[in-house]
């Protein structure tokens, strides 16, 4: 079988072949499965798609027994998926792409002996080459790279380069390496999900000493659980300050596993335990008050951290001030874990009624208005059924369109009014458009509420 064959040639050679969609999501989702699993060779680990890894392998390859012992594990690993694998041991990563791929004898491929194709180069730029007389690449290197670029490009002898070993482009992982990771691994596959966490515990206790040495703390944790049979259960849990306690790490980890729909499984045990540290940050010594324990500051971001890990990042958020005269983009929400913005919000002014409500609303509800023409105040609205008789009315503030938006209603000016009816109660009121100029009729609506 070879790709591009049609239906009727396959089924023709193979009368019981079964037939599936191809989904390419799904095989790319598969790949990164596996890429997660490889994890446990080395963090060098690049995707190669739509059916390759890429694995540098330098300074981890002892861990196994050597090159070779590595190689053979990784394969046995895979075809215990089912799945077919070809591999290649070389010096750098676009030889051992090249040997994997295009090798037709594994026992004595050489780099010379491979086609022209190992190059990766466009179709037309292959068939020139094999028109020329070039059918394998030790075609090419017993030819001047000069003469070979001035006919076929300078993409051409910098392929050729790379494979042979003459220039060294290392892989780009799909993860950067984190600042400290710290694994363990067992000569016996643990086969109960308390004996993994317990080792996670180690490892923190761990990596809570080499921080408190570099005066660091954490902002991300990640525990990897890798299974005998590939698969890999990934934990992950932030927090809104630098750590280095291992007892709130810990915690979050079991509000982590709390809030899990699907429960770790250990499948046939687990052989290794890997704890990363992604991010390092400045940590001073917390300053305890005279009476004792934490600052609030500290208390408030172990409670944030807590629901954040439990409900979902995104789930928690908090407000910062954001520079825009239009009120309802005057703030906006964020994670609460992350960091924030910097600058915090405007001291209030103490003396007078405040100039904005307390509580607005999104979007602001269109309202019945009775008012003078053409920019005169409101003297009675109706909202919500109830009418309001207008007693106090200030204003009005007007704030400019924004000039760039005339598309929609961002482009119309307004005209507030902060209005107080019979009862005491006090509304922030705008009219939406210049009368005669921006709209023939403008239209009122109510946008917060006073306390």
């Amino acid at each position: 079988m070879t790709p591009g064959l049609s239906l009727a040639d396959a089924r023709s050679r193979l009368p019981d072949l079964g037939i599936a969609d191809h989904d390419p999501r799904a095989d790319a989702r598969f790949l990164e499965r596996i890429a997660d699993g490889c994890d446990r060779y080395t963090p060098m680990v690049a995707l190669d798609p739509p059916d390759g890894l890429l694995l540098d392998i330098s300074g981890c390859a002892h861990l196994f027994g050597g090159e070779a012992a590595l190689r053979d594990d990784l394969a046995a690993r895979l075809g215990r998926l089912g799945l077919e694998v070809l591999s290649a041991l070389a010096g750098t990563p676009d030889a051992a792409h090249a040997l994997a791929r295009y090798r037709l004898n594994p026992a004595g491929a050489t780099l010379g002996a491979l086609p022209v194709e190992a190059l990766g180069l466009d179709g037309e730029e292959t068939v020139g080459l094999r028109r020329a007389g070039f059918r394998r690449l030790g075609d090419l290197d017993a030819r001047p790279s000069r003469l070979i670029a001035a006919r076929f490009g300078e993409a051409t002898p910098d392929r050729l380069r790379c494979i042979v070993g003459e220039r060294d482009v290392r892989i780009t992982p799909r993860r950067p390496e984190p600042a400290l990771m710290l694994e363990r691994r067992f000569a016996e596959p643990i086969g109960r999900t308390e004996g993994a966490l317990a080792s996670i515990g180690e490892l923190v206790g761990q990596a809570a000493r080499r921080m408190e040495e570099a005066h660091r703390g954490g902002r991300r944790f990640e525990a990897q659980l890798f299974r005998t049979d590939g698969l890999v259960r990934a934990l992950r849990i932030e927090t809104g300050l630098p750590v280095r306690d291992a007892r709130v790490v810990m915690r979050l980890f079991d509000e982590r596993l709390a809030a899990l729909a699907d429960p770790v499984d250990p499948g046939f045990g687990f052989d290794l335990v890997r704890l990363s540290v992604p991010l390092f940050e400045p940590l001073a010594p917390l300053q305890l008050p005279l009476e004792g324990g934490a600052l609030a500051e500290g208390e408030l971001a172990q409670l944030l951290d807590r629901l954040s890990t439990r409900l979902g990042r995104h789930r928690v958020r908090r407000l910062a001030p954001y520079d825009s005269h239009v009120p309802e983009q005057a703030a906006f929400a964020f994670p609460a874990i992350e960091g924030g913005p910097a600058g915090g919000w405007p001291e209030p002014e103490f003396g007078e009624p405040p100039l904005r409500p307390t509580h607005l609303f999104d979007p602001p509800q269109p309202i019945e208005v009775m008012a003078g023409v053409p920019d005169g105040p409101p003297s009675r609205f109706r909202w919500r059924r109830e009418l309001h008789e207008v007693t106090l009315a200030e204003g009005p503030e007007r704030i400019g369109a924004l000039w760039w938006r005339r598309a929609d209603n961002a482009g119309l000016s307004r005209d507030y009014y902060r209005v107080e009816d019979g009862k005491g109660r006090r509304f922030w009121l705008f009219r939406l458009g210049l009368y005669g100029r921006e709209a023939e009729k403008p239209a009122w609506y109510i946008h917060g509420l006073f306390a």
